[in-house]
């Protein structure tokens, strides 16, 4: 590894080929934008395909969100052991063999297989910004630098969205549904190559064995819980049978917490999480997966709703919530991009704070203003910076309260939590949509307005519990006695 060499500047530090690194990290990031964006216009082609239903596509959801927060933790405790571009490069192999299953599947099982597969990319982002972490180690400025490097790299996610929904919207009806679904894969494949060729390798320096009993029953606490949460979807609220799942997962919850606090290498180092400055990202991470990822489909229902027919909504066509999507998309790449300015302001847990507070602002001003499509677009915007802020300074601030053999871990954690934080949400939701379902067309079975104000009510109110958890710890870091 290069060592830091002192800027002219004051105070300024050069890290030679750091920048180059993340132009390598930056085309990885466009691609997980595009396979985030891509598939969001042509799922009822995507259903038409398969021959299914429009509704069975929440399978797919599930599926990934399941393996997404199994891989997170398995593959970031990898990368403190066997190397963070090892495990980089392990991810994009996995994800491309997903997307390339989704070229060639001849039917729905299949299709959820690859689906699943896909859910790996999910580790990239963290795994990123632990490259950059430990790359800009001892340069005295490490954390202003990979907050710097995270906002590029979230920025380049985000255009990699838009693109992706942008090309994907444009070739559906010119082309064959394999060859529009190769694109992608063709795309990760050849991140693939760019993270082969273009990230230096680097060994892990944590120690000790990889924890496999940890790994039995973190699949068995996530198989459980998210098992129960498919089938309030598919039994509804008053099935017994869901909840007894929940119930087990969270007694092996507890069973797994014990576990791993008596383990000296354990896959969830429980005792870091422990730590006042680590578990409130954490938890601030998964009270923010409550927003960005459950309230993308309500959003896009309630959009396309007709007023006529159920009372409220816009009647919107599918381009015009593709539009929507674009301005959240355009407002998060402008967060991202403040959160340098934004810690140098307010510091990197205030940046978080005013990130959070956007958020519930955001969406608690859907509860009163949603009759037009200025509101809308207003209100997303304001959401949407103050989550572009989040998604880049969550890992960052993980990784600056880790020691330097568990920064991977800890960034990882980071999406690991936010998955599950989406996951309970969108059950939530869909009980509040019990009617609709979330997914069927609008008016027919319309939910009533009070589902929709239940969900924008309770991403104000996680959000607003994030912040405030946010200034408790920051204020009691700051009074607590020295020594």
């Amino acid at each position: 590894m290069s060592a830091p060499v002192v800027d002219p500047g004051p105070g300024r530090v050069v890290v030679p080929g750091l920048w180059a690194v993340v132009g390598f990290l930056v085309a990885v990031e466009v691609a997980s934008g595009i396979l985030q964006g891509y598939y969001t216009p042509i799922f009822t082609d995507i259903a038409d395909h398969l021959g299914i239903r429009e509704g069975d596509v929440n399978w797919f959801e599930a599926a990934q969100l399941m393996l997404s927060a199994l891989a997170v933790p398995l593959l970031s405790r990898l990368g403190d052991l066997w190397g963070h571009r090892n495990v980089l490069l392990l991810s994009t192999a996995i994800t491309a063999v997903g997307s390339w299953v989704l070229v060639l599947s001849p039917g729905f099982t299949t299709f959820l297989v690859g689906w699943a597969l896909q859910g790996a990319y999910v580790v990239w982002l963290p795994v990123e910004v632990a490259i950059i972490h430990r790359r800009t180690a001892g340069t005295g400025q490490q954390g202003r630098l990979t907050r710097r490097a995270a906002a590029l790299l979230v920025a380049a996610l985000e255009a990699g969205v838009i693109l992706g929904a942008l090309t994907s919207g444009a070739l559906v009806e010119a082309t064959s549904m394999p060859v529009l679904l190769a694109l992608p894969a063709v795309a990760v494949t050849a991140c693939f190559v760019v993270v082969w060729f273009g990230i230096e390798r680097a060994p892990g320096i944590a120690t000790g064995d990889y924890d496999y009993a940890g790994v039995g029953l973190l699949s068995l606490v996530l198989g459980l819980v998210m098992g129960g949460l498919v089938l309030v979807r598919l039994q509804g609220v008053g099935s017994p049978w869901p909840w007894a799942l929940v119930v087990a997962g969270i007694a092996a919850t507890v069973v797994l917490v014990r576990y791993e606090a008596g383990v000296a290498e354990p896959l969830i180092d429980v005792r870091l999480l422990a730590v006042p400055a680590q578990w409130s990202v954490q938890l601030t991470a998964f009270l923010f997966g409550m927003s960005v990822l459950g309230a993308q489909i309500p959003l896009s229902t309630f959009a396309r709703a007709d007023p006529d027919e159920v009372g409220y909504g816009l009647g919107a066509s599918a381009g015009f919530v593709s539009t929507l999507v674009g301005v959240y998309v355009v407002s998060l790449l402008v967060g991202a991009l403040l959160l340098p300015l934004a810690s140098r302001l307010l510091g990197p847990r205030g940046a978080m704070i005013g990130g959070m507070l956007l958020v519930a602002v955001g969406y608690g001003l859907f509860v009163p203003l949603h009759d037009s499509t200025v509101q809308l677009l207003a209100n997303l915007g304001v959401a949407g910076i103050g989550s572009g802020l989040l998604v880049a300074a969550l890992p960052a601030a993980a990784a600056a309260a880790a020691p330097p053999d568990r920064t991977g871990f800890a960034t990882g954690m980071t999406n690991a939590t936010k998955t599950v934080g989406g996951a309970i949400a969108s059950a939530v939701f869909a009980i509040a949509l019990t009617s609709t379902g979330s997914l069927d067309e609008p008016g027919v079975g319309a939910a009533s307005l009070s589902g929709y104000l239940t969900v924008w009510s309770v991403c104000s109110v996680s959000a607003l519990l994030g912040a405030l958890l946010l200034a408790v710890n920051r204020r009691e870091r700051e009074t607590r006695p020295v020594g």
